[in-house]
């Protein structure tokens, strides 16, 4: 199984590298790569001692930023290395200032995993929540280098639950341990043999308490808002947009809008911009002008969402009526804002249970987003409880950090 796995990755290269001639995505994939080794040399020394994180994508890296800024402090004499799969999670964070060294990580063959890992020399690895490749793992596991599986997720439709999918679970025994989300996926790994597993909850949610702590103070945003409702929009894509343009054209002047679309391509901004019929300005355009003139603010940049939540009375997040569902609810909930949400959530367990407790509402047309609106805009007592549902949701859920680090350390402690 390995040999075809392996025969696998390489034709898959060859694929990807023709793809690049035609997909600008995949051109960062394939140009990307051939600088891993020549980064990694300048920024890492044979003699140092080094602390590697993998994540798939951006929303991997968010996840695990709370456990790489506590390691770094715990381990000051250690550089830190972060590694991307995706071109979407390093183009955006190549220039963290949280890592020493940020790269892609080289495709999973055998030679790739010798050559890197004996490159960067690492002491202790984490894979945050997902991706098992197995030819870095069995290296890993070959030097004895301590590998964690950090806010870890699994799902009985997984392979490592299936009578095929021996060659999966091989990839899980090359782990130390596990620190799993939840109960459910807990039980999963135990019912294949493996009890090297906690639950240490999602540091998702610690990412977000510490959001709350630095300044998220804009004051174009504050002078757009100028003390009225204000709705935030965030991560919108067309099928969301459909729904609230048509809400946005037909409600009240005094209801403000901020929409920050998840695709900001200069022709998608413009198709949105078209089909509002109320004043609207675009982040772009909003130099050496009275914000509070407008009733609708598009956000055609990237990188300040999480400070434009802390301004909305409501919050909308996109993505639910796509696959696989909706963005990230946690950054406005710990603001303590009421969201709405698309019908496709199921595979969040944050959207699961805020929507239990009535802090997130699900819409599924148009008659229940105006509806929705509607109660939500005209009663702030009922903003404002579910809005406390959000923030207490958050803040009793924090805490998986502390409980990776304990972990790690009395292990360290145990085997001095």
């Amino acid at each position: 199984m390995l040999f075809l796995y392996n025969l696998i990755i390489i034709l898959a290269s060859q694929v990807v590298k023709l793809l690049a001639l035609f997909n600008p995505k995949m051109k960062l994939f394939v140009e990307g790569r051939k600088e891993v080794f020549s980064i990694l040399q300048s920024k890492i020394s044979s003699t140092d001692k080094t602390i590697w994180f993998h994540a798939a994508s951006l929303g991997e890296y968010e996840q695990g930023l709370p456990v790489i800024e506590k390691i770094k402090i715990q381990y000051p004499n250690h550089k830190i290395l972060v590694t991307f799969f995706s071109p979407s999670g390093y183009e955006v964070r190549k220039n963290n200032t949280v890592a020493d060294a940020t790269v892609y990580l080289p495709l999973d063959t055998k030679s790739n995993a010798q050559k890197f890992i004996k490159a960067i020399n690492p002491e202790l690895v984490f894979f945050i929540k997902y991706e098992y490749w197995p030819n870095y793992l069995n290296e890993l596991k070959k030097q004895n280098i301590k590998t964690y599986l950090i806010s870890g997720i699994f799902r009985e439709k997984q392979a490592f639950f299936k009578w095929y999918g021996g060659f999966y679970r091989n990839a899980l025994k090359t782990f130390d341990y596990f620190f799993v989300q939840n109960e459910s996926s807990k039980k999963l790994i135990q019912s294949i043999g493996f009890n090297n597993v906690k639950i240490s909850g999602d540091t998702r949610f610690d990412r977000v308490v510490s959001i709350l702590e630095r300044d998220n103070s804009l004051d174009f945003i504050e002078q757009f808002k100028d003390n009225k409702t204000t709705i935030v929009i965030g991560s919108s894509w067309p099928k969301d947009e459909n729904l609230l343009v048509h809400y946005i054209n037909n409600t009240s002047d005094d209801i403000k809008f901020i929409i920050a679309p998840h695709n900001i391509k200069s022709e998608q901004i413009a198709n949105l911009k078209s089909q509002i019929t109320k004043s609207t300005i675009l982040f772009s355009e909003k130099n050496y002008i009275d914000l509070s003139n407008f009733n609708i603010f598009i956000i055609d940049t990237i990188g300040i969402l999480t400070k434009i939540y802390s301004y909305a009375d409501i919050a909308y997040v996109g993505g639910g009526f796509g696959n696989p569902g909706v963005h990230n609810i946690l950054e406005p909930a710990t603001f303590g804002v009421p969201i709405i949400i698309g019908p496709n959530y199921s595979h969040f367990a944050e959207a699961i249970a805020l929507v239990h407790q009535e802090g997130c509402i699900s819409i599924s047309n148009q008659n229940e987003l105006n509806e929705t609106f509607d109660n939500l805009i005209s009663n702030e007592d009922v903003r404002h409880e579910k809005g406390h549902i959000c923030a207490t949701f958050v803040q009793m859920n924090k805490g998986a950090t502390e409980v990776i680090l304990k972990h790690i350390e009395n292990s360290k402690i145990k085997n001095r």
